[in-house]
């Protein structure tokens, strides 16, 4: 009997083919799953990696929230025409504290894996008042309600909390003090000596351009400040991770 016919047979009973499909995935998935448990790390070292700060998690809340990952990806691929456009592609570490990551599946917009610093917070706040105020062919939503919601302090120790179960390394000095390192992120006349202790590399100021109010708006554009800027990619090597 040819491989044709014994396919078209299998293909007859609804029995044989499940007990056959669920045979190939089950092998797949074995093999592709049993080596994870023999390796002792899947993400590679890379230096400036840090939890967010609670204002940057607050921001990812957002951008969750109001499905930013649906028309932006946050993943430059290793192509030519991607890294000239976007910058270095995109590292496995640099996802590694987003419970869920936010890659994303679809481009309406451009990728914003390294958008931090590019722009200034006032580029971001009007473009995300009036999108087309400084990008006229946008067809993205204006949120400008965000200036006008309060981002709540107290909310955020939870949030910290929740991460630390899915393992990311939030100490207890770091949930203590989530509140004012919330609070002191977003003002730039606050002390933030604590703050940059706890998270190197931290940007800080009124990111919303409303002095002595704290709001959504301040959370979603820190996040956006910080997407790419952890990574020293100037002393990344590809073959050893760094020189």
């Amino acid at each position: 009997m040819s491989i044709l016919n014994r396919h078209s047979k299998l293909e007859r009973h609804a029995t044989a083919l499940l007990v056959g499909a669920l045979a190939v995935v089950t092998i797949g998935g074995i093999v592709e799953i049993a080596p994870l448990f023999y390796l002792q790390n899947t993400i590679e070292k890379v230096d400036g990696m840090r939890p967010y700060t609670p204002l940057e998690l607050a921001g990812r809340n957002v951008y969750v929230r109001e499905g930013c990952y649906t028309c932006h990806s946050q993943m430059i691929r290793p192509f030519r025409d991607e890294v000239e456009r976007y910058g270095h592609y995109s590292l496995a570490a640099e996802s590694m504290y987003d419970h869920s990551f936010q890659w994303g599946s679809k481009r309406t917009g451009p990728d914003l894996a390294r958008v931090g610093q590019r722009y200034s917070n006032e580029w971001h706040v009007e473009h995300l008042i009036e999108p087309r105020a400084v990008v006229p062919e946008s067809v993205m939503p204006s949120y400008a309600f965000l200036m006008e919601r309060p981002l709540n302090p107290s909310d955020i120790t939870a949030h910290l909390t929740a991460n630390i179960r899915v393992g990311v390394p939030y100490t207890e000095e770091m949930v203590a003090n989530a509140a004012a390192d919330m609070r002191a992120q977003a003002s730039p006349d606050a002390d933030t000596s604590g703050l940059e202790e706890r998270y190197p590399n931290v940007n800080y100021g009124d990111f919303d351009g409303q002095p002595g109010r704290l709001t959504e708006m301040d959370a979603l554009v820190a996040y956006l400040q910080m997407l790419g800027t952890l990574v020293d990619f100037s002393t990344y090597d590809e073959s050893t991770g760094y020189r």
